[in-house]
């Protein structure tokens, strides 16, 4: 090789290391680049048969991406995608003085205007978060796992967003109309995106066969289908999550705390069992002076023991049957209470 193309060669590789240098430094200049385009990489939707997740989140990001806030994202994405979540549940939850921020475009845009900027940190924290869970790996996952396991059809449309008041969380008003609340401090959103959503999907499963249910409206039934839902989670991962997190991730001692104190628990709850009020201690842990020391999730739990006892009794599949029963049926089949009044 002569000397003019040696020299050639040195400058293309000069040249070209020098330019993947300047990408480097550029990537390490401007993270939030880099941010915005794994933003973009993000799904619009994730559809399995008949559940639909929207990840509105999104775009109330990237209207923002510009120097001109990008109304037309706003309604055109965040907005229409989902209107009947805004209008008929945010619009009906937060009252007459707040509607107009969720029953028209033009009230959706003045606080998407201002709220993403005002809480840019957190924001951007949380889509981090589902970012690097690989949120759209999770989201499908959870939803053919769920269409898998469970033998009703559900049909449903969530929305993961950010809402200038808080007060679903994770829930909503009607099967087409649920949301989770990425802007909800207190929530462990990497629990909610993972282990949240089966549990919620079991309650739109077993709800529909609640219309007949003599105690539809009882304590008793709150608390055999939130138990439900915390068991059924814990039968989604193959029980290779623990059973205190699969109860609303409380603590192993919080757990212990609860099989301590069973049968006294059960002998001073069960007059509750029909009451329609929900002011109870079952529900509220607060009526009673033993209960004031009981962790969270009273309910919780004691539902997801009546189903552990019932599955006991029935064999490993048979949770699945729990759909179509009446909530005292399965507190009877269960033979909970045989249990209890054996235990010294």
């Amino acid at each position: 090789m002569n000397k003019p193309h040696k020299i050639l060669i040195i400058i293309v590789l000069i040249g070209f290391m020098s330019c993947k240098k300047r990408q480097q430094e550029k990537k390490a200049i401007n993270p939030e680049l880099e941010f915005l385009e794994k933003i973009k990489n993000v799904s619009d939707s994730i559809s399995v048969k008949g559940i639909t997740i929207k990840n509105l989140f999104k775009s109330q990001i990237l209207a923002h991406q510009e120097n001109e806030f990008d109304t037309i994202m706003i309604t055109e994405r965040v907005y229409r995608p989902h209107q009947s979540l805004w209008e008929n549940c945010y619009g009906m939850i937060f009252g007459q003085e707040n509607s107009d921020k969720f029953t028209t475009t033009r009230g959706m845009i003045k606080w998407n205007r201002k709220l993403y900027p005002e809480n840019k940190s957190f924001f951007d924290k949380r889509a981090q978060t589902l970012i690097d869970m690989k949120l759209d790996s999770i989201l499908e996952n959870n939803l053919l796992r769920f269409n898998q396991l469970v033998p009703h059809k559900v049909e449903s449309t969530i929305s993961i967003l950010f809402t200038p008041l808080t007060g679903i969380l994770f829930g909503g008003c009607d099967n087409d109309q649920f949301a989770i609340e990425l802007n909800y401090k207190e929530q462990d959103i990497q629990y909610t995106i993972e282990k949240g959503i089966p549990h919620e999907l079991n309650h739109l499963a077993y709800e529909p066969f609640r219309n007949n249910d003599p105690k539809k409206n009882t304590a008793l039934r709150q608390t055999i289908d939130e138990g439900f839902a915390c068991y059924f989670t814990w039968i989604f991962f193959d029980g290779k999550i623990s059973k205190h997190e699969a109860v609303e991730n409380m603590t192993e001692s919080d757990w212990n705390w609860y099989l301590e104190h069973e049968k006294q628990l059960f002998k001073e709850l069960k007059q509750y069992f029909d009451d329609e009020s929900g002011d109870n201690p079952l529900l509220r842990n607060d009526k009673i002076k033993l209960f004031e020391k009981a962790p969270k999730s009273l309910n919780y739990w004691l539902g997801f023991r009546i189903i552990e006892k019932y599955v006991e009794e029935y064999g490993k599949d048979h949770w699945k049957n729990i759909y179509e029963l009446d909530v005292a049926e399965v507190l009877h089949k269960s033979k909970y209470e045989q249990y209890i009044n054996g235990l010294k």
